[in-house]
């Protein structure tokens, strides 16, 4: 909590209605302050100012305060004391530096003063050889968003969704990023959104795999299922993949709907079209938590159907087997008057009695489908 006090109180001479006025704190002071910067950029009339790879934040704010345009500084994992001196210079509002140092948050989209803060699941699916118990599906993590007038921040968690190929990407559409910090943000999003389709799609292949050899037939007419613990892994990594998407939902209308002083009135109709790519994941993501949930149900049902099969077949086996050990009982007691004892016959005729009952129980039993 002492670094959110520390926080305010940089915090607090930068929050005026004048959005140019920046704290005096100089980063290139601190050389802790920039070692989580993977990029630091400042972008003119759409295009990234030619400059040195050593460009520190700080360096370029004073760049767009003199010249215009906007600075976008990538972080990844940033410590506490790493990402302080941009707090400071940026006037970032200390709860929100505190989820964007933290991670694991809810994706969201708050307002404080001039800033925008937009948090973002990210997913990426897990290639496996085949589907176990045990097997990692989809691997989350997270990407936080400060949008200033003249200023765009990313802060990155988690090993995958570099944001380098969709920075070069939109560094190819001048016209596009000249729109200021939101084109940034609706790329982003757009990004971020886009990998939900292709994971979707992917999961989509794993449940269908796993839905046709819970009905698949054994070649006696009866399924023995799965193991169930493929399914409710599976059910478990779609859970993970719908807290990523649901909550963004709201965000993402928001963004579409309601004007926005940090988001040219361009860029906005585009986020209906991020949202609406979210809305189908959602659907898809809800109906794969309902067919696991019918498909679970089913693999235990086919399981209890098995074991009453089984049984059956135990208890016709044991009834067949009942006759002759009746028979054989009986006979096997010491008494010298018992029917046909003596009789020269008597051992053939009790064989067959034995092996006529047998069959007759084992054609009616096989008739009516116990065995």
């Amino acid at each position: 909590m002492s670094m959110i006090r520390d926080l305010r109180d940089a915090v607090r001479p930068s929050q005026r209605k004048d959005s140019t006025s920046y704290s005096s704190y100089d980063a290139t002071r601190d050389p802790s302050a920039v070692s989580a910067v993977v990029d630091c950029a400042v972008y003119r009339d759409g295009r990234r100012v030619a400059c040195d790879d050593t460009l520190t934040p700080h360096e370029a704010m004073l760049q767009v305060r003199r010249d215009g345009g906007f600075a976008w500084i990538g972080l990844h994992e940033p410590t506490e004391a790493e990402f302080a001196g941009i707090a400071a210079e940026f006037g970032l509002h200390p709860l929100a530096v505190e989820d964007a140092v933290h991670a694991h948050q809810r994706p969201k989209l708050e307002r404080y003063d001039d800033t925008l803060f937009t948090v973002f699941k990210t997913i990426h699916y897990v290639e496996h050889a085949e589907l176990t118990a045990t097997s990692e599906v989809v691997e989350t993590g997270e990407v936080m968003c400060f949008t200033g007038r003249d200023f765009f921040i990313t802060v990155r968690h988690g090993g995958h969704g570099s944001l380098r190929a969709l920075r070069r990407r939109l560094q190819d559409e001048p016209e596009l990023l000249a729109k200021g910090p939101s084109s940034v943000l609706h790329t982003i999003a757009d990004h971020v959104v886009d990998g939900y389709l292709a994971v979707a799609d992917a999961m989509q292949v794993d449940i269908d795999d796993v839905e046709n050899e819970v009905f698949a037939a054994t070649g006696k007419g009866v399924s023995r299922g799965v193991d169930a613990g493929r399914i409710y892994q599976l059910k478990r990594e779609v859970l993970e993949f719908k807290r990523a998407v649901s909550p963004l939902l709201r965000p993402m209308q928001l963004l579409s709907e309601r004007p926005m002083r940090l988001v040219d009135p361009d860029i906005q109709k585009y986020f209906r079209d991020v949202a609406d790519h979210l809305a189908r994941v959602q659907e898809q993501v809800l109906g794969f938590d309902e067919l696991l949930n019918s498909i679970l149900q089913a693999n235990l049902a086919q399981a209890a159907v098995a074991q009453n099969e089984d049984m059956r077949k135990i208890t016709s086996w044991a009834a067949i087997i009942a006759v002759p050990t009746a028979v054989c009982g009986v006979y096997g007691m010491n008494f010298d008057h018992m029917p046909e004892l003596h009789w020269r016959f008597g051992y053939p005729m009790v064989l067959g009695l034995i092996g006529t009952v047998c069959y007759t129980i084992h054609r009616t039993l096989k008739r009516n489908g116990w065995l």
